[in-house]
């Protein structure tokens, strides 16, 4: 089969959906499918809105899919006659993320046009659908399809994991996300300041994204005399990123909202309890209680109760940690992912073909 897909800037940007996307290419290609990846280029949703004047879909493809994020610029393109199937990827609803009612007003508007313009779905998450039908209805095919969270061949066994958690010392805490004010680091950092000494804080994340929230986390850290407590990597991969995964003893990013949150499982793979928030789609995996917590979003005290409990009680720590892993060990593979969606798309050309 021959696929488009559409994407802003490159597939090498550091985040979950864009590990995705890329994967998503990977295997596709894998299996023998011809995939063109057709980019177009990353600015602010005004400009986005401008592509409906010139860019309109490509022919001589089986099949086009669209990442959702490039929803604002794809407006007039779908209203046209469609040259092949046209399934969008959602990863996560723009107009669900916090900000002003109004604004979010406005976004829901052009979401639900584009959402109406497509001829089916792939889904992130249940929660991700959800969302998507109570916006614009539930009348179209759709596959759900968790991300992968199996790229990392290391693991720990139920014998390292209780070693682990048994160590002496402050509990070693990973945020995990790119430093922008959705995925919570500010009220992470808020909860360790109640404690300081009972945890040590390793950020892995890109620091470029937003660069004045990260001046502000930074400040934040040194104000509070957290220097020695919180450690800013920027972006980790491979190896590095394997070490930090495999010394840590809890996941922790407390987002206002996450569409999967692929961040926590990976984690969980290295029998890490992940503390998220109850919004969102981490309800799917986080058993709260059993397997990490879930808190309330943009709540310090809450969350630096739960995390409390664990650097005190490291017989909790060790049940959780290793709930952590066999809920991570029910996850599908990737593999068996890709061929759902791609299972779903060959169903979805062939109907078009016939229809």
């Amino acid at each position: 089969m021959k696929l488009a897909l559409i994407i802003y800037g490159s597939l090498d940007i550091m985040s979950g959906g864009y590990l995705y996307d890329r994967k998503l290419v990977e295997s596709l290609r894998e299996r023998g499918d011809q995939v063109e990846v057709i980019s177009l280029p990353q600015r602010n949703y005004a400009a986005y809105l401008l592509d409906n004047l010139s860019f309109r879909l490509p022919g001589g493809f089986d099949l086009i899919v669209e990442d959702e994020l490039n929803h604002p610029s794809l407006l007039s393109a779908n209203r046209d006659k469609h040259p092949c199937p046209v399934l969008s990827l959602v990863h996560n609803l723009h107009s669900l993320e916090p900000r002003p009612a109004w604004q979010n007003n406005l976004f829901r508007v052009i979401e639900r046009r584009y959402l109406n313009s497509v001829d089916g779905f792939i889904f992130n998450s249940e929660t991700t659908r959800t969302a998507v039908q109570k916006l614009a209805g539930d009348k179209k095919p759709y596959v759900v399809a968790n991300p992968p969270t199996d790229r990392f061949g290391a693991r720990l066994d139920t014998t390292q994991i209780r070693s682990r958690a048994g160590e002496p010392g402050p509990l070693r805490l990973l945020f995990l996300g790119n430093l922008i004010p959705l995925k919570g680091l500010h009220v992470l950092l808020e909860a360790v300041l109640r404690q300081p000494p009972a945890f040590s804080l390793d950020v892995v994340g890109s620091l470029s994204v937003d660069s004045q929230y990260v001046r502000e986390m930074r400040h934040f850290v040194n104000a509070h005399g957290l220097s020695s407590t919180v450690r800013f990597h920027g972006i980790l991969e491979g190896e590095p990123l394997i070490e930090r995964l495999r010394c840590a003893q809890v996941v922790v990013m407390p987002s206002s909202y996450e569409g999967f949150g692929m961040a926590y499982l990976e984690g969980m793979g290295f029998g890490l309890p992940a503390i998220a928030t109850t919004s969102g789609a981490a309800c799917e995996f986080i058993v709260d209680g059993e397997n990490g917590y879930l808190v309330p979003p943009d709540n310090s005290s809450v969350l630096a109760d739960r995390l409390a409990a664990l650097a005190h009680d490291r017989d909790l720590l060790i049940r959780l940690s290793i709930k952590a892993l066999q809920r991570y060990q029910q996850q599908p593979s990737w593999g068996q992912t890709v061929d759902r969606i791609r299972d779903f798309m060959n169903v979805t050309a062939s109907e078009w073909r016939d229809g």
